[in-house]
């Protein structure tokens, strides 16, 4: 049996980027139940890939209620609710089994990973004071693509003047406005610019200098999405709701590290049961940015631990 329910969690703080603001976080929760074992997942349908949560329902609604790992890879596309399915069916076959997600995955046992802590876009005052907040940790990624980024990316600097910074457009700016910021993103000490041209209008970053690591996010979804991206991007952003899951996601990891990319493994804004399975996604990447449930006012039960070691891998009970 396949049940789908929508679940609501509020922001600790109005979230912005520069496609707009939220107060809550959306999910769509999956339960698949067999024999008596019941696993779970959760996917946060995205506008931007034209997903919601009616879209993403419909979806799941229509698969047979004894859908393997294996049939799903072809039965829906990537995206999120085939990430929900898919995760689901580990923490399932996991609970089966008396066994972890990551033996069943032939994984090494996970450790902590150190992950990016969020600041959404604001203004350069409230983006400063927002940084001298979290100075203290370890990394700090900035929302950004407006035509007055300068500004903020210097206000961030000035409240945490030693925090590494890595910094996301969104989309949001030109080939012309890259090239003119990347100087400055450089002496600010940027680390990672993640997407800053439009996914399908990236082709100037081949051609163009790239002083700093670019990352590609929504210009990668799964493997079949990394021939375009050769000789434009260094790193690849590997979300679990954009490659339908952690069964593409491990392959996609393979992959893209086979061909010389570094890993960044990103996150909607979600609970820890989204953030779980990605925790073992993330061992070893390059950047982690598993921060959703610190952007939280409220979470699941059994939520993942953070502490100065990162974000920890899942107790069973949570997930896996």
């Amino acid at each position: 049996m396949i049940e789908i329910g929508n679940d609501v969690f509020r922001l600790a703080q109005v979230f912005t980027i520069s496609r707009g603001s939220r107060t809550e976080a959306k999910v769509l929760t999956v339960r698949i139940s067999r024999g008596g074992v019941t696993g779970w997942g959760e996917c946060v349908p995205y506008a931007r890939y034209g997903e919601t949560l009616e879209s993403v329902t419909a979806q799941i609604a229509g698969l047979p209620a004894d859908i393997t790992r294996d049939a799903l890879q072809s039965a829906l596309p990537a995206g999120a609710a085939r990430n929900a399915v898919d995760c689901a069916l580990w923490d399932l076959q996991a609970k089966q089994a008396g066994k972890r997600v990551w033996q069943l995955a032939g994984l090494s046992a996970p450790q902590p990973e150190v992950t990016a802590y969020t600041l959404s876009l604001d203004t350069p005052e409230n983006m400063r004071a927002a940084a001298a907040k979290n100075a203290e940790r370890p990394l700090l990624k900035i929302k950004l693509g407006t035509p007055d980024d300068m500004p903020r990316l210097e206000a961030v600097r000035a409240g945490a003047p030693g925090t590494p910074i890595i910094v996301d457009a969104n989309e949001g700016w030109t080939a012309e406005v890259y090239s003119d910021l990347a100087p400055h993103l450089v002496r600010i000490g940027v680390k990672l610019v993640e997407q800053p041209l439009p996914a399908g209008k990236d082709d100037m970053l081949a051609e163009i200098a790239r002083p700093l690591p670019v990352c590609a996010d929504e210009s990668c979804h799964d493997r079949a999405s990394l021939p375009k991206l050769k000789g434009k991007y260094d790193v690849v952003n590997l979300k679990l709701d954009k490659t339908g899951g952690l069964t593409e996601g491990l392959e996609l990891k393979r992959q893209a590290l086979a061909e010389g990319y570094g890993l960044m493994v990103g996150c909607m804004v979600g609970s820890s049961l989204a953030m779980a399975p990605a925790v073992l996604l993330a061992q070893g990447a390059a950047f982690t940015d598993l921060d959703g449930p610190l952007l939280l006012a409220e979470d699941r039960p059994h939520p993942l631990k953070y502490d100065a070691a990162g974000v920890h891998p899942p107790e069973p009970e949570l997930w896996g």
